[in-house]
Protein backbone atom coordinates (compact mmCIF):
# COMPACT_ATOMS: atom_id res chain seq x y z
CA UNK A 1 0.00 0.00 0.00
CA UNK A 2 1.34 3.42 -1.00
CA UNK A 3 1.39 6.10 1.69
CA UNK A 4 0.50 9.68 0.79
CA UNK A 5 1.59 12.95 2.31
CA UNK A 6 -1.63 14.69 3.35
CA UNK A 7 -0.17 18.14 2.68
CA UNK A 8 0.44 17.64 -1.03
CA UNK A 9 -1.24 14.28 -1.75
CA UNK A 10 2.03 12.86 -3.09
CA UNK A 11 3.40 9.41 -2.48
CA UNK A 12 5.67 9.55 0.57
CA UNK A 13 9.29 8.57 0.15
CA UNK A 14 10.40 5.59 2.22
CA UNK A 15 13.13 5.98 4.82
CA UNK A 16 14.96 3.19 6.63
CA UNK A 17 16.46 4.02 10.00
CA UNK A 18 19.07 1.62 11.32
CA UNK A 19 19.04 1.39 15.11
CA UNK A 20 16.28 2.08 17.64
CA UNK A 21 18.37 3.82 20.28
CA UNK A 22 17.48 7.37 21.30
CA UNK A 23 18.98 8.74 18.05
CA UNK A 24 17.05 6.37 15.79
CA UNK A 25 13.79 6.80 17.71
CA UNK A 26 14.10 10.59 17.69
CA UNK A 27 14.97 10.67 13.99
CA UNK A 28 11.95 8.52 13.19
CA UNK A 29 9.66 10.90 15.07
CA UNK A 30 11.05 13.95 13.31
CA UNK A 31 10.44 12.34 9.89
CA UNK A 32 7.30 10.23 10.34
CA UNK A 33 4.85 12.90 9.13
CA UNK A 34 6.71 13.48 5.86
CA UNK A 35 8.12 10.04 5.10
CA UNK A 36 7.11 6.42 5.40
CA UNK A 37 9.57 5.37 8.09
CA UNK A 38 10.73 1.90 9.08
CA UNK A 39 13.16 1.42 11.97
CA UNK A 40 15.34 -1.69 12.10
CA UNK A 41 16.70 -2.78 15.49
CA UNK A 42 19.02 -5.74 16.11
CA UNK A 43 17.89 -6.24 19.74
CA UNK A 44 14.51 -7.56 20.87
CA UNK A 45 13.44 -4.17 22.29
CA UNK A 46 14.12 -0.51 21.47
CA UNK A 47 16.30 1.79 23.54
CA UNK A 48 19.94 1.07 22.76
CA UNK A 49 22.10 2.40 25.60
CA UNK A 50 19.05 3.77 27.45
CA UNK A 51 17.46 0.31 27.82
CA UNK A 52 16.52 -0.92 31.29
CA UNK A 53 15.35 -4.21 32.73
CA UNK A 54 13.91 -5.40 36.03
CA UNK A 55 15.96 -7.50 38.47
CA UNK A 56 14.04 -8.75 41.51
CA UNK A 57 11.55 -6.00 40.81
CA UNK A 58 14.22 -3.28 40.80
CA UNK A 59 15.12 -1.25 37.71
CA UNK A 60 18.57 -1.85 36.21
CA UNK A 61 19.85 0.75 33.76
CA UNK A 62 22.08 -1.47 31.66
CA UNK A 63 24.41 1.43 30.81
CA UNK A 64 24.55 4.53 32.97
CA UNK A 65 21.58 6.20 34.63
CA UNK A 66 19.98 8.41 32.01
CA UNK A 67 18.17 11.58 33.09
CA UNK A 68 16.73 14.40 31.01
CA UNK A 69 17.39 18.10 30.70
CA UNK A 70 18.80 20.22 27.90
CA UNK A 71 20.40 23.56 27.08
CA UNK A 72 18.43 23.60 23.82
CA UNK A 73 14.94 25.05 23.95
CA UNK A 74 13.89 23.29 20.73
CA UNK A 75 14.82 19.92 22.27
CA UNK A 76 12.91 20.75 25.45
CA UNK A 77 9.86 21.91 23.47
CA UNK A 78 9.77 18.75 21.38
CA UNK A 79 10.33 16.41 24.32
CA UNK A 80 7.62 17.96 26.47
CA UNK A 81 5.18 17.89 23.55
CA UNK A 82 5.30 14.10 23.89
CA UNK A 83 5.23 13.72 27.68
CA UNK A 84 3.17 15.19 30.52
CA UNK A 85 5.91 16.76 32.56
CA UNK A 86 4.63 16.64 36.14
CA UNK A 87 2.51 13.52 35.77
CA UNK A 88 5.10 11.26 34.19
CA UNK A 89 8.33 12.80 35.52
CA UNK A 90 9.77 14.13 38.76
CA UNK A 91 12.19 17.04 38.92
CA UNK A 92 15.24 16.69 41.15
CA UNK A 93 18.34 18.64 42.10
CA UNK A 94 21.56 16.92 41.27
CA UNK A 95 23.17 16.00 44.59
CA UNK A 96 26.56 14.59 43.68
CA UNK A 97 29.72 14.07 45.67
CA UNK A 98 33.26 12.76 45.49
CA UNK A 99 34.14 9.82 47.73
CA UNK A 100 37.72 10.37 48.86
CA UNK A 101 39.64 7.56 50.54
CA UNK A 102 38.75 7.25 54.21
CA UNK A 103 41.54 8.07 56.61
CA UNK A 104 43.13 10.63 54.26
CA UNK A 105 44.91 13.10 56.56
CA UNK A 106 44.20 15.99 54.19
CA UNK A 107 40.44 15.67 54.71
CA UNK A 108 38.08 17.04 57.29
CA UNK A 109 35.38 14.98 55.53
CA UNK A 110 35.47 11.81 53.41
CA UNK A 111 32.60 12.84 51.10
CA UNK A 112 33.22 16.10 49.26
CA UNK A 113 30.25 17.72 47.48
CA UNK A 114 30.48 18.10 43.71
CA UNK A 115 31.98 20.05 42.07
CA UNK A 116 35.03 19.50 44.22
CA UNK A 117 36.71 22.80 43.28
CA UNK A 118 33.92 24.70 45.11
CA UNK A 119 34.48 22.77 48.33
CA UNK A 120 38.20 23.03 49.02
CA UNK A 121 37.33 24.64 52.37
CA UNK A 122 36.48 21.10 53.55
CA UNK A 123 40.13 20.06 53.24
CA UNK A 124 42.72 20.76 55.93
CA UNK A 125 44.64 24.02 56.10
CA UNK A 126 47.72 22.67 54.32
CA UNK A 127 45.73 21.50 51.28
CA UNK A 128 43.82 24.79 51.16
CA UNK A 129 47.09 26.76 51.12
CA UNK A 130 48.38 24.62 48.24
CA UNK A 131 45.11 25.07 46.34
CA UNK A 132 45.21 28.87 46.62
CA UNK A 133 48.89 28.90 45.66
CA UNK A 134 47.92 26.86 42.59
CA UNK A 135 45.33 29.49 41.64
CA UNK A 136 48.00 32.20 41.81
CA UNK A 137 50.27 30.08 39.59
CA UNK A 138 47.43 29.60 37.08
CA UNK A 139 46.85 33.36 36.91
CA UNK A 140 50.54 33.97 36.19
CA UNK A 141 50.96 31.20 33.61
CA UNK A 142 47.57 31.12 31.86
CA UNK A 143 46.27 34.58 32.71
CA UNK A 144 42.98 35.58 34.26
CA UNK A 145 40.80 34.85 31.22
CA UNK A 146 42.12 31.66 29.63
CA UNK A 147 39.86 30.25 26.92
CA UNK A 148 38.98 26.69 26.02
CA UNK A 149 41.40 26.86 23.07
CA UNK A 150 44.32 27.86 25.30
CA UNK A 151 44.94 24.28 26.43
CA UNK A 152 46.88 21.68 24.47
CA UNK A 153 45.03 18.61 25.75
CA UNK A 154 42.46 17.38 28.26
CA UNK A 155 45.25 16.68 30.75
CA UNK A 156 46.71 20.15 30.21
CA UNK A 157 43.26 21.64 30.78
CA UNK A 158 42.72 19.82 34.08
CA UNK A 159 46.21 20.68 35.33
CA UNK A 160 46.04 24.38 34.40
CA UNK A 161 42.37 25.06 35.06
CA UNK A 162 42.19 23.61 38.56
CA UNK A 163 45.81 23.43 39.71
CA UNK A 164 48.23 20.61 40.40
CA UNK A 165 46.89 19.85 43.89
CA UNK A 166 43.36 19.11 42.68
CA UNK A 167 44.75 17.43 39.58
CA UNK A 168 46.80 14.97 41.65
CA UNK A 169 44.10 14.34 44.26
CA UNK A 170 41.05 14.02 42.05
CA UNK A 171 41.07 14.87 38.36
CA UNK A 172 43.98 12.70 37.27
CA UNK A 173 43.11 9.48 39.17
CA UNK A 174 39.38 9.75 38.42
CA UNK A 175 39.77 10.44 34.70
CA UNK A 176 42.45 7.81 34.28
CA UNK A 177 39.97 5.29 35.65
CA UNK A 178 37.39 6.41 33.07
CA UNK A 179 39.61 6.84 30.01
CA UNK A 180 42.51 4.50 30.84
CA UNK A 181 45.03 6.56 28.94
CA UNK A 182 47.54 9.37 29.26
CA UNK A 183 45.21 12.40 29.58
CA UNK A 184 47.63 14.55 27.58
CA UNK A 185 46.78 12.43 24.51
CA UNK A 186 43.08 13.38 24.69
CA UNK A 187 42.39 16.39 22.39
CA UNK A 188 40.42 19.35 23.68
CA UNK A 189 38.17 19.35 20.60
CA UNK A 190 36.59 16.13 21.88
CA UNK A 191 35.67 17.75 25.20
CA UNK A 192 34.20 20.98 23.86
CA UNK A 193 30.92 21.82 25.57
CA UNK A 194 31.37 19.05 28.15
CA UNK A 195 33.78 20.65 30.64
CA UNK A 196 33.30 23.13 33.49
CA UNK A 197 35.12 26.40 32.92
CA UNK A 198 35.34 28.15 36.31
CA UNK A 199 37.76 31.04 36.57
CA UNK A 200 40.25 31.28 39.41
CA UNK A 201 38.28 34.23 40.75
CA UNK A 202 35.06 32.17 40.77
CA UNK A 203 36.78 29.30 42.59
CA UNK A 204 38.09 31.69 45.24
CA UNK A 205 34.69 33.34 45.70
CA UNK A 206 32.78 30.05 45.70
CA UNK A 207 34.97 28.67 48.47
CA UNK A 208 34.91 31.88 50.48
CA UNK A 209 31.12 32.11 50.28
CA UNK A 210 30.47 28.34 50.26
CA UNK A 211 28.48 28.65 47.04
CA UNK A 212 26.76 25.63 45.48
CA UNK A 213 27.37 25.54 41.71
CA UNK A 214 24.15 25.17 39.71
CA UNK A 215 25.31 26.35 36.29
CA UNK A 216 25.88 22.97 34.64
CA UNK A 217 23.01 21.59 32.54
CA UNK A 218 22.09 18.62 34.71
CA UNK A 219 22.27 20.48 38.04
CA UNK A 220 18.54 19.81 37.95
CA UNK A 221 17.03 17.01 35.94
CA UNK A 222 13.80 15.22 35.12
CA UNK A 223 13.40 11.51 35.71
CA UNK A 224 10.60 9.10 34.82
CA UNK A 225 8.36 8.05 37.70
CA UNK A 226 8.17 4.53 36.28
CA UNK A 227 10.62 2.36 34.28
CA UNK A 228 13.36 4.96 33.88
CA UNK A 229 14.70 5.75 30.42
CA UNK A 230 13.05 2.59 29.08
CA UNK A 231 9.80 4.49 29.54
CA UNK A 232 11.03 7.09 27.04
CA UNK A 233 12.10 4.43 24.55
CA UNK A 234 8.81 2.56 24.84
CA UNK A 235 6.73 5.71 24.45
CA UNK A 236 8.67 6.86 21.38
CA UNK A 237 8.34 3.38 19.89
CA UNK A 238 4.54 3.33 20.18
CA UNK A 239 3.86 5.36 17.03
CA UNK A 240 6.65 3.86 14.94
CA UNK A 241 7.07 0.88 12.65
CA UNK A 242 9.98 -0.91 14.33
CA UNK A 243 11.31 -4.25 13.15
CA UNK A 244 13.22 -5.77 16.08
CA UNK A 245 15.66 -8.70 15.92
CA UNK A 246 16.97 -7.33 12.62
CA UNK A 247 20.64 -8.25 12.37
CA UNK A 248 21.47 -6.37 9.17
CA UNK A 249 24.62 -7.55 7.41
CA UNK A 250 24.20 -5.78 4.07
CA UNK A 251 22.64 -2.57 2.74
CA UNK A 252 22.83 -2.28 -1.03
CA UNK A 253 21.86 0.39 -3.55
CA UNK A 254 20.09 -0.93 -6.66
CA UNK A 255 18.66 1.30 -9.39
CA UNK A 256 18.68 4.34 -7.13
CA UNK A 257 16.97 2.54 -4.22
CA UNK A 258 18.47 1.25 -0.99
CA UNK A 259 17.70 -2.39 -0.19
CA UNK A 260 17.35 -3.15 3.53
CA UNK A 261 16.06 -6.57 4.62
CA UNK A 262 14.61 -7.12 1.15
CA UNK A 263 12.68 -3.82 1.14
CA UNK A 264 13.30 -0.78 -1.07
CA UNK A 265 13.92 2.64 0.49
CA UNK A 266 14.61 6.09 -0.94
CA UNK A 267 16.81 7.14 1.97
CA UNK A 268 18.75 5.45 4.77
CA UNK A 269 19.68 7.03 8.09
CA UNK A 270 22.23 4.96 9.98
CA UNK A 271 22.15 5.31 13.78
CA UNK A 272 24.41 2.40 14.64
CA UNK A 273 28.18 2.14 14.90
CA UNK A 274 30.29 3.71 12.15
CA UNK A 275 32.71 0.77 12.36
CA UNK A 276 29.83 -1.51 11.33
CA UNK A 277 28.54 0.98 8.77
CA UNK A 278 31.57 0.80 6.53
CA UNK A 279 31.22 -3.01 6.43
CA UNK A 280 27.44 -3.25 6.03
CA UNK A 281 26.85 -0.48 3.51
CA UNK A 282 27.71 -1.36 -0.05
CA UNK A 283 27.95 0.97 -3.07
CA UNK A 284 29.56 3.84 -1.14
CA UNK A 285 33.33 4.00 -1.38
CA UNK A 286 34.64 4.22 2.16
CA UNK A 287 38.21 3.32 1.23
CA UNK A 288 39.53 6.83 1.95
CA UNK A 289 38.28 6.61 5.53
CA UNK A 290 38.45 2.89 6.26
CA UNK A 291 41.78 2.76 8.07
CA UNK A 292 40.98 5.84 10.16
CA UNK A 293 37.55 4.51 11.15
CA UNK A 294 38.97 1.11 12.04
CA UNK A 295 41.54 2.87 14.23
CA UNK A 296 38.95 4.88 16.17
CA UNK A 297 39.32 4.13 19.87
CA UNK A 298 36.62 3.60 22.44
CA UNK A 299 35.87 2.17 25.84
CA UNK A 300 33.12 -0.09 27.05
CA UNK A 301 31.46 -0.14 30.45
CA UNK A 302 30.63 -2.90 32.87
CA UNK A 303 27.51 -1.77 34.74
CA UNK A 304 27.13 -3.61 38.03
CA UNK A 305 23.66 -3.50 39.56
CA UNK A 306 23.78 -3.54 43.36
CA UNK A 307 21.88 -3.00 46.54
CA UNK A 308 23.68 -0.24 48.47
CA UNK A 309 23.27 1.69 51.72
CA UNK A 310 20.67 4.41 51.64
CA UNK A 311 22.26 7.80 50.96
CA UNK A 312 21.24 11.28 49.73
CA UNK A 313 23.24 11.26 46.49
CA UNK A 314 22.48 10.96 42.80
CA UNK A 315 26.01 10.47 41.41
CA UNK A 316 29.12 9.53 43.40
CA UNK A 317 32.55 9.96 41.82
CA UNK A 318 35.36 7.70 42.99
CA UNK A 319 38.98 8.73 42.40
CA UNK A 320 40.15 6.15 44.96
CA UNK A 321 43.07 3.99 43.88
CA UNK A 322 41.87 1.21 46.22
CA UNK A 323 39.44 -0.19 43.63
CA UNK A 324 38.71 0.06 39.89
CA UNK A 325 35.24 1.61 39.86
CA UNK A 326 34.98 5.25 38.88
CA UNK A 327 31.32 6.04 39.59
CA UNK A 328 28.22 4.99 41.52
CA UNK A 329 24.85 6.05 40.10
CA UNK A 330 22.25 5.94 42.86
CA UNK A 331 19.29 5.22 40.60
CA UNK A 332 17.29 4.05 43.59
CA UNK A 333 17.13 7.72 44.62
CA UNK A 334 15.75 8.80 41.23
CA UNK A 335 12.37 7.10 41.71
CA UNK A 336 10.84 4.90 44.41
CA UNK A 337 9.69 2.52 41.68
CA UNK A 338 13.35 1.69 40.95
CA UNK A 339 13.64 -0.15 44.25
CA UNK A 340 11.99 -3.55 44.27
CA UNK A 341 12.75 -6.15 46.90
CA UNK A 342 15.44 -4.24 48.77
CA UNK A 343 16.38 -4.46 52.44
CA UNK A 344 15.28 -1.70 54.80
CA UNK A 345 17.57 1.35 54.68
CA UNK A 346 18.97 0.18 51.35
CA UNK A 347 18.42 1.30 47.74
CA UNK A 348 19.58 0.11 44.34
CA UNK A 349 22.39 1.63 42.33
CA UNK A 350 24.75 0.99 39.45
CA UNK A 351 28.50 0.80 40.01
CA UNK A 352 30.48 1.46 36.85
CA UNK A 353 33.78 0.01 35.67
CA UNK A 354 35.50 0.97 32.44
CA UNK A 355 35.77 -1.92 29.95
CA UNK A 356 35.16 -5.61 30.68
CA UNK A 357 35.67 -7.04 34.14
CA UNK A 358 34.94 -10.59 35.28
CA UNK A 359 32.33 -11.38 37.89
CA UNK A 360 35.08 -12.66 40.15
CA UNK A 361 36.90 -9.31 39.93
CA UNK A 362 33.62 -7.44 40.36
CA UNK A 363 32.93 -9.23 43.63
CA UNK A 364 36.47 -8.60 44.84
CA UNK A 365 36.20 -4.87 44.02
CA UNK A 366 32.83 -4.53 45.74
CA UNK A 367 34.50 -5.41 49.04
CA UNK A 368 36.58 -2.22 48.77
CA UNK A 369 33.81 0.14 47.61
CA UNK A 370 31.80 2.27 50.08
CA UNK A 371 28.08 1.78 50.86
CA UNK A 372 28.39 -1.99 51.32
CA UNK A 373 27.32 -2.95 47.80
CA UNK A 374 25.59 -6.31 47.33
CA UNK A 375 25.82 -7.75 43.82
CA UNK A 376 22.55 -8.28 41.93
CA UNK A 377 23.48 -8.39 38.24
CA UNK A 378 25.85 -6.90 35.70
CA UNK A 379 26.13 -6.16 31.99
CA UNK A 380 29.08 -5.36 29.80
CA UNK A 381 28.48 -2.88 26.99
CA UNK A 382 31.33 -2.98 24.51
CA UNK A 383 30.75 0.54 23.18
CA UNK A 384 29.94 3.38 25.56
CA UNK A 385 32.71 6.01 25.40
CA UNK A 386 33.93 7.07 21.93
CA UNK A 387 37.43 8.56 21.91
CA UNK A 388 38.33 11.14 19.28
CA UNK A 389 41.66 12.28 18.02
CA UNK A 390 42.35 15.73 16.60
CA UNK A 391 41.12 14.74 13.11
CA UNK A 392 38.01 12.70 13.95
CA UNK A 393 35.42 15.45 13.58
CA UNK A 394 36.88 16.65 10.28
CA UNK A 395 36.86 13.09 8.93
CA UNK A 396 33.25 12.51 10.01
CA UNK A 397 32.05 15.73 8.35
CA UNK A 398 33.84 14.89 5.09
CA UNK A 399 32.25 11.45 5.10
CA UNK A 400 28.78 12.91 5.69
CA UNK A 401 29.19 15.20 2.69
CA UNK A 402 30.22 12.23 0.55
CA UNK A 403 27.24 10.12 1.66
CA UNK A 404 24.48 12.73 1.39
CA UNK A 405 24.23 12.78 -2.45
CA UNK A 406 23.53 9.02 -2.25
CA UNK A 407 20.58 9.67 0.12
CA UNK A 408 22.54 8.04 2.92
CA UNK A 409 22.94 9.82 6.27
CA UNK A 410 24.07 8.97 9.78
CA UNK A 411 23.76 10.30 13.33
CA UNK A 412 24.14 9.05 16.89
CA UNK A 413 26.81 8.62 19.54
CA UNK A 414 28.78 5.94 17.71
CA UNK A 415 27.82 7.00 14.20
CA UNK A 416 29.09 10.55 14.78
CA UNK A 417 31.69 9.21 17.25
CA UNK A 418 30.66 11.86 19.78
CA UNK A 419 30.15 11.55 23.54
CA UNK A 420 26.45 12.47 23.35
CA UNK A 421 24.15 12.58 26.34
CA UNK A 422 20.54 11.66 25.59
CA UNK A 423 19.41 15.26 24.97
CA UNK A 424 22.42 16.02 22.76
CA UNK A 425 21.68 12.91 20.68
CA UNK A 426 18.11 14.18 20.24
CA UNK A 427 19.45 17.57 19.19
CA UNK A 428 21.83 16.04 16.62
CA UNK A 429 18.97 14.00 15.15
CA UNK A 430 16.83 17.13 15.01
CA UNK A 431 19.53 19.06 13.16
CA UNK A 432 19.97 16.26 10.61
CA UNK A 433 16.23 16.06 9.93
CA UNK A 434 15.97 19.83 9.51
CA UNK A 435 18.72 19.61 6.90
CA UNK A 436 16.80 16.92 5.03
Amino acid sequence: MKMFNKENNKIMEKVAIIGAGISGLSTAHFLKDKYEVTVFEKESQPGGLIRCRRVNGSLFHICGGHVFNSKRQDVLDWFWSLFTQNEEFSKADRNSCVFMDKGNDSLEHDNIPYPIENHMYLFNEDIQKKFYADLEEIDKVKGLSAKFTDYESFGDFLRWRFGKTLYNMYFEPYNKKVWRRDLTTVPMSWMEGKLPMPTTQEMRENNANKVEEKAFVHSTFWYEKNNGSQYIADRLAEELNIVCNSDITSIKRVNGKWIVCGQEFDKVIFCGNIKDMIIIVKDIDFSEYESEINALEYHGTTSVFCEIDKNPYSWIYQPSRQHESHRIICTGNFADSNNGEVTENRITGTIEFTDAISKEDILENLKRIPLHPKYLDHQYNQYTYPIQDSNTRTMIQKLKKQCAPCDFYFTGRFADWEYYNMDVAIGAAMDLCKAL
